[in-house]
């Protein structure tokens, strides 16, 4: 968790999926933010703005869009619950280019009935692309929500090639 007086440094890139804002202690990425989405994140004026802290999270996600980089090596720390965070280390561990099911991930946290809490985890990270939560699709193979927006998510899972080969669009839960 931040501590009240541990500084806070934000700053956005431009990527072919929209504009990222990036913000981290000075030494760890805790948050990566799709500012093209409905809710743009405004940083509080307490934080700082500055390229700096992030020129090793900025180049790897250059590589990883120029489709040269398939993992990221960063210092990270997304705050979150205990079962919020065993969420995003098993979404760390799913390949490039590869899907799962929510209940899969709930399964490989040792929690096979907790696939809506998975959904639910999956939804609140803070650090997507890198921590992996495109990756994960309905048990049919749809490509079910995304907090960057599900051309956001098909655009990342076709540049890794991991569309699924019957992708149906996103179910109708509200008709």
């Amino acid at each position: 968790m931040a501590h009240a007086t541990e500084t806070r440094y934000w700053h956005e890139i431009d990527t072919p999926i929209g504009v990222l804002l990036l913000a981290g202690d000075g030494e760890r990425l805790t948050r990566v933010h799709f500012q093209s989405g409905p809710h743009p994140l405004q940083p509080p004026p307490a934080w700082m703005a500055s390229a700096d802290p992030f020129a090793a999270a900025i180049e790897q996600l250059r590589a990883y869009f120029a489709g040269t980089r398939r993992s990221f090596e960063l210092p990270l720390a997304p705050e979150g619950t205990p079962f919020q965070r065993r969420v995003w280390q098993a979404l760390r561990a799913i390949p490039y280019g590869a899907t799962v099911s929510y209940g899969e991930v709930a399964r490989r946290i040792g929690n096979p009935r907790a696939s809506r809490a998975v959904g639910l985890a999956n939804g609140l990270n803070p650090l997507p692309i890198i921590v992996p939560c495109h990756r994960v699709i309905g048990a049919d193979g749809s490509l079910t929500g995304f907090g960057g927006g599900l051309p956001i998510k098909r655009a990342l899972l076709a540049l890794e090639r991991a569309l699924p080969a019957a992708a149906p669009a996103q179910r109708a839960i509200w008709s």
